[in-house]
């Protein structure tokens, strides 16, 4: 130990190298263990019954590790001195030493802000597995808002920490600018406040969550995702489509998946050498052709001889359809207008022409 004592290498004595060597080495084997033991402690306040352990400690552990490295580094380089020979200028002053403390501070705020968002995603998850099943989708359309809008809070705080701590920011002065610099920047960035404000008025009101299909104006789809500028759809034919959230606020908006019926509507245009008797006849096997269907047993349909057209006599059928899925509607449908066809070949009626709404 003498010895080694005695032995210097850059002003620093074989005792401290190996000190510095050692800790570093101890930190390395050691920040598994911390990891998984801070993380077990910390998904103590998570309901276990959403969250396993496991999956936890997973999303944790790497930043958790980053963290105890820099804490034994900073340790293990407190046996270590600055040869005098490199004329290095206090740490206080602008220099080499200065930006390696400020280097070491801005990786510590990154790793603290790299935990912070872990901790953010293990509540994500647990919200995703509390809120799961259908009674649940006006809740689970909010949890990708609620990581786009978390993850904006985070970044800036860590921002502001930043510019503090590290670039010596005055942050109450520079936010208060900010504040004054407001109007020029709502004025500036109308549409894009617009489009946000809208998002918060979609998840209070509620118009539609996420799975539903909607209509605005002339366009149609299912919905995919709210975001804070604007709203995903799934059109019809595949294609996507991207709404601002202005425009879904400031018209009228048909949420299709809230309706409990479908309805048809269509004229009969029968010749008009059809008699009175015939009409009547298909009339009556219409309805009750209609009433038989296993989708059309809750509503009454409505088949009534709605009056007398230039070239035809018009009977008018209306049907609901107990359904919300378009494509079982389709089939609903065509299922009864070949049934209709059939009335009507049974019954010898001609058609003048056909006008379907």
């Amino acid at each position: 130990m003498e010895r080694l004592g005695n032995w210097y290498f850059l002003e620093n004595s074989a005792i401290d190298l190996l000190l510095f060597g050692f800790i570093v080495l101890l930190g390395l084997i050691l920040r598994r263990f911390f990891s998984n033991t801070f993380s077990k402690i910390i998904l103590r306040f998570f309901p276990h019954e959403f969250l396993s352990i496991p999956d936890g400690i997973q999303l944790l552990r790497k930043p958790f590790e980053l963290l105890v490295f820099w804490i034994f580094l900073y340790l293990a380089s407190q046996n270590i001195h600055i040869p005098n020979a490199w004329h290095w200028v206090p740490i206080e002053n602008f220099g080499i030493r200065f930006l390696v403390s400020k280097g070491f501070e801005t990786a510590l705020i990154l790793n603290i802000t790299w935990i912070i968002i872990r901790l953010m995603k293990v509540g994500i998850l647990v919200a995703q597995e509390k809120w799961q099943g259908v009674e649940q989708k006006s809740k689970q359309q909010f949890i990708p808002f609620l990581n786009d809008l978390s993850l904006v809070f985070i970044i800036a705080g860590a921002g502001f920490v930043l510019l503090g701590r590290i670039f010596e920011v005055d942050v109450v002065a520079l936010i208060t600018g900010l504040g004054l610099g407001g109007l020029a920047l709502a004025l500036a960035a109308r549409e894009t406040l617009e489009n946000l404000f809208a998002s918060f008025t979609i998840f209070l009101d509620l118009p539609f969550v996420v799975g539903d299909s909607i209509q605005v104006g002339q366009i149609t789809g299912d919905i995919e995702k709210i975001g804070f500028r604007s709203t995903k759809l799934r059109g019809v034919d595949g294609n996507l489509i991207v709404i601002p959230n202005r425009l879904l606020t400031s018209q009228s908006l048909e949420n299709l998946s809230e309706r409990d019926y479908r309805r048809a509507k269509f004229n009969l245009t029968c010749d008009l050498q059809t008699s009175n008797a015939q009409i009547e006849a298909a009339i009556v096997a219409i309805t009750n052709g209609i009433k038989t269907h296993k989708f059309c047993t809750q509503k009454d349909p409505k088949v009534v001889f709605e009056g007398f057209g230039p070239y035809s006599l018009d009977i008018s059928v209306m049907f609901f359809v107990a359904t919300k899925d378009l494509s079982v509607y389709q089939q609903t449908k065509q299922e009864i207008n070949l049934q209709i066809l059939a009335i009507l070949q049974q019954e010898n009626i001609k058609l003048a022409s056909s006008v379907s709404a």
